[in-house]
């Protein structure tokens, strides 16, 4: 008797209405819940900044009064896409080298045009520029390596969007630190000013084996370990880094990295091209995840990632653009979908390599696990934090519909994002971004493009 009255009152108090912030629904809504639930005529409510309940449109608006409502009838409701490799402030360098390999593309262009513009302003205004570009592409959380981390960070804040922001730290001269001592330091105070940020998750990104001494290499994982962030490095990109590291060492990237102790903690690989089974082993057993960036591989001819095989083993692989400077010129995690799946196929000559609904994992909470939040973020589910977005399915490419998860894949396009909400803030609306001015953001891209091709002698 006593039982069923205390679950006569909490049923009760479920049923009773409760305030919402925003109420978001549509057509349908993609959860990428554990049970993957797809549901129609679905809605999301927000309050706190977290997902309070998802359900029937009817029932979610009566039991959750909104302050605010965006009712999408002909789109999808899904989580916000993660990007889980970039490098932001490049946008300023897109389409600086393109059709080069990867050493000529640093050496050449890359590394002259950063020591002769890089400093922070031109970073606040890059990070804008990316932002901008991510927000209306459906991006919500995105995961950066570069210089000035802090400043990234600032705009992040302003943007309203979700960031895993690694401060670069690199064994020669760059803009922020003429040292890697110097790197490791601003990094420390970085990690502090940000450690407890509700939308900044500052990181340790020592850029990769090759560029880093040992010691800073070690020192990148105690420093990130003390305060329990990640570390993020560029890892078995190419097929030349792998073969003049087993040369000099005898081992591959893995096995080296995994010698020092860099792997012993929360690691995020970028690339994870050239792996072989002993590296793929380790990575597990560490608990690494990786950051898949189809598009760049391809520009670059640097390789094609085992995705299929290295998801089968239970490896968290994520999506990421990497930079927009000659690697891949923008910032579209929807084409990074698209070219994933297509790039598996072909390579292995299965059709059937990398479904749609495994590749839209990788986009949401697979690449949330990449990155250790998959509690947080990653799919629309009552106390994770409200991120989502939605996408307009009125255009001529989204008709018909017969798979909502091949439509998001293979069908529709950045493009066709509408809303996005982070955090439970609306911060873009029909379209509209509510928290970056696109016009100014443009006029100083077009400035600072000016500048960049002065510096090399370029002409338009």
């Amino acid at each position: 008797m006593i039982r069923s009255f205390v679950s006569l009152i909490l049923f009760a108090s479920l049923a009773r209405p409760q305030a919402a912030d925003l109420l978001i629904s549509g057509r349908y809504l993609v959860a990428m819940d554990p049970a993957r639930r797809v549901l129609e005529d679905a809605a999301v409510a927000v309050r706190g900044g977290r997902i309070a309940a998802i359900g029937p449109r009817a029932e979610i608006e009566k039991r959750f009064p909104a302050a605010r409502r965006i009712h999408r009838p002909n789109a999808l409701i899904a989580p916000g896409l993660i990007n889980t490799h970039t490098h932001a402030p490049m946008s300023l360098f897109r389409g600086i080298a393109d059709d080069v390999n990867l050493q000529v593309w640093l050496e050449k262009y890359i590394f002259p045009a950063e020591a002769k513009n890089l400093n922070a302003e031109f970073v606040r205004w890059g990070t804008r520029l990316a932002c901008l570009e991510m927000l209306l592409t459906g991006t919500t959380t995105f995961t950066d390596m570069y210089y000035f981390e802090e400043v990234l960070g600032e705009v992040a804040r302003e943007a309203g969007m979700r960031a895993v922001l690694g401060e670069t730290i690199i064994g020669f001269p760059v803009p922020d630190a003429k040292t890697p001592a110097e790197g490791l330091a601003r990094t420390e105070a970085f990690i502090r000013r940000f450690k407890d940020d509700p939308l900044v998750t500052p990181a340790v990104g020592p850029h990769a084996l090759y560029t880093n001494s040992d010691q800073t290499l070690k020192a990148c994982r105690a420093l990130a370990n003390k305060y329990s962030v990640p570390l993020l490095i560029h890892l078995a990109e190419t097929k030349r880094e792998v073969e003049e590291t087993r040369a000099k060492r005898g081992a591959s990237p893995v096995k080296v990295l995994e010698s020092l102790g860099v792997l012993s903690g929360r690691t995020l690989g970028a690339h994870g091209i050239w792996l072989d089974d002993d590296d793929l082993a380790i990575l597990k057993r560490r608990g690494v995840g990786l950051a898949h960036c189809p598009s760049s591989n391809m520009k670059l001819a640097s390789g094609v990632a085992k995705v299929d095989k290295i998801l089968n083993l239970g490896i968290a692989m994520g999506l990421g653009p990497d930079g927009p400077a000659g690697s891949n010129n923008d910032f579209n995690l929807f084409e990074e979908m698209d070219l994933a799946g297509k790039l598996q196929k072909i390579t292995t000559g299965d059709p059937r390599a990398l479904p749609a609904t495994r590749i839209l994992e990788m986009a949401t909470i697979t690449g949330a696990r990449a990155l250790g939040m998959e509690r947080e973020i990653g799919s629309l589910e009552p106390g994770k934090r409200a991120d989502i977005i939605a996408v307009s399915l009125d255009g001529a490419n989204a008709v018909p519909l017969y798979n909502v998860y091949s439509q998001m894949v293979y069908a529709l396009k950045g493009s066709d994002v509408t809303d996005v909400v982070v955090n439970g803030r609306l911060i873009v609306e029909n379209r509209k971004p509510l928290t970056l001015d696109p016009t100014a953001i443009r006029r100083k891209a077009e400035e600072y493009g000016a500048r960049v091709r002065a510096s090399l002698g370029q002409r338009r």
